[in-house]
């Protein structure tokens, strides 16, 4: 709700990158910096996370993810794919851990590492995404 993790990613060579984290908390001031990211980037399509609980129940931020993704598909005329997120805060802050950065420090990252395991994901299982 606070913070959004952008990943970058190559379709042909299926290796991704984090790019950055949005800290916008109003609408419009974040779907402004999503469309300067799209304009700079031009993705073919954009791959949203979609939390649920352990066992695959839906939850309010499910709900939330999803009304997000609808929107990224209205405003911007792109497919939208959701893939399964669960475990992905938890990757990224191990892969963090490896890398030399813990506690606080990780804070500034997590969200755009996390983005890059969820868009790693769906290159590695593109049959288990979804269209939004």
């Amino acid at each position: 709700m606070k913070r959004i993790g952008v990943a970058t990613g190559n379709s042909v060579s299926c290796t991704t990158q984090p790019l950055i984290t949005l800290h916008d908390e109003q609408n419009e001031q974040r779907f402004a910096a999503i469309a300067k990211l799209l304009a700079e980037w031009q993705p073919v399509a954009l791959v949203v996370g979609l939390p649920c609980n352990d066992d695959g129940t839906p939850h309010e931020m499910t709900r939330l993810s999803r009304k997000f993704a609808n929107r990224l598909k209205g405003r911007f005329n792109l497919p939208v794919l959701l893939v399964d997120e669960r475990y992905t805060s938890a990757a990224a802050s191990s892969h963090l851990n490896e890398m030399g950065v813990r506690g606080m420090k990780q804070k500034e990252l997590i969200d755009q590492v996390a983005a890059q395991h969820i868009l790693q994901a769906y290159f590695d299982e593109p049959g288990m995404a979804h269209y939004a």
